[in-house]
């Protein structure tokens, strides 16, 4: 079965590029055949970095239904987005750029993604110091070295990216969920809303940076609808005046939204302002929000209440009782415990979606329809 789905991933990653790219790009042809790919971003796609920077490893019930360990640090049972879009053109599962310890090399691209970052800079009650700006850094500082290595020794490139993988390669960004959550523990809706396009300018910045290191291909997936997770229910949908019809806190889908649409009224303006560039726009928005709503159509048994926590019906979340742990709640231990089936849902721990729905999202973004390209190329 396993063989069969990659398979029909890159059928439809073929399917993909030629459908987002062929109304834009006239004759011109692009090849899915990207020889390194460099990642930027949260916990939705970080596959070790917050754990190798701050030296911990998940909970033993993470990572259990593909890796059967939390080996590498994913904040998930399985596999990320990320991970399903790397096996669909056949690159190896990214590697971070702290991991100090692994079988991987880096040849084929970085990941620089970290969980709980954000786009805006971290502060002291940060719990990832790797904000967007340290990301971006990161991979200045990475490229850098790398170059000069393969300089002293070409025999390096077996092992690390060459200028040529660096300037063709893609760079993908999955960040700016942290930056609205966050915002509403000490913010009102208005203000909020006013933060976005200040935490868009500081994301236009790094992709300035990037562009000067030479990067032409991006890849930017909006945010999804925060309001829809356990977390954000369990703790300012208390009033249920605050809930749609759907069990969601409305203001912070509505807060999502409107950084979805500033983001993609940014990601139409970039290829103007940057040369010879090229911009895919994914709308992640809609393919979780249609996973929610019709969760039951596309087999799955709970669209909100989590796999892996403590409680019961309606959410199974509670907020002092991570996944995994143990805790005292309201004056009596408990222990968050994974559920017996997490093919049946869509959320695993109350913040991060489970692989079976991580492997859904997947296969849309695959289609090509949740998709759109901009470009500047040189036709």
């Amino acid at each position: 079965m396993e063989t069969l789905f990659h398979t029909l991933l890159r059928l439809l990653l073929f399917v993909a590029i030629s459908h987002t790219l062929s109304p834009l790009a006239g004759s011109f042809r692009i090849s899915n055949d990207f020889p390194a790919v460099f990642n930027f971003g949260d916990s939705n796609s970080d596959t070790g970095e917050l754990s190798s920077g701050l030296g911990f490893l998940p909970q033993p019930s993470y990572e259990i239904t593909f890796f059967r360990s939390p080996t590498s640090g994913r904040f998930c049972n399985g596999r990320l987005i990320v991970d399903f879009l790397m096996e669909a053109i056949d690159r190896p599962y990214l590697r971070p750029y702290l991991d100090s310890i692994s079988r991987q090399t880096y040849r084929r691209g970085c990941n620089f993604a970290a969980a709980a970052s954000t786009i805006q800079k971290a502060n002291a009650a940060s719990y990832s110091p790797f904000g967007f700006g340290v990301q971006v850094s990161q991979f200045i500082t990475f490229k850098s070295k790398v170059l000069q290595l393969i300089q002293q020794d070409e025999e390096l490139q077996r092992y690390l990216p060459s200028e040529y993988f660096f300037s063709n390669g893609l760079y993908m960004f999955d960040i700016g969920q942290n930056d609205i959550a966050g915002a509403f523990y000490t913010k009102t809706l208005d203000q909020v809303l006013a933060l976005v396009p200040i935490i868009l300018d500081i994301f236009q910045d790094g992709i300035k940076r990037l562009y000067a290191e030479g990067a032409r291909n991006y890849w930017i997936h909006n945010t999804g609808p925060l309001g829809c997770l356990a977390q954000v229910v369990s703790i300012f949908g208390k009033d249920k005046s605050k809930l749609d019809e759907f069990g969601c806190v409305s203001d912070h889908n509505q807060a999502a939204k409107l950084f979805n649409l500033q983001l993609h009224g940014l990601f139409k303006k970039l290829p103007q302002q940057y040369p010879n560039s090229r911009f895919t726009y994914v709308d992640i928005f809609s393919i979780k929000s249609d996973l929610i709503l019709n969760h039951s159509k596309y087999g799955f048994d709970h669209s909100i209440m989590v796999c892996c926590g403590t409680g019961g019906p309606p959410l199974n979340y509670d907020d002092q009782v991570g996944c995994g742990k143990t805790a005292r709640s309201n004056g009596t231990i408990i222990t968050a415990k994974p559920c017996y089936d997490s093919s049946k849902y869509v959320n695993w721990d109350g913040i991060h979606y489970t692989e079976a729905a991580n492997r859904f999202v997947a296969l849309h973004i695959l289609t090509g329809k949740y998709s759109e390209t901009a470009s500047s190329l040189n036709l």
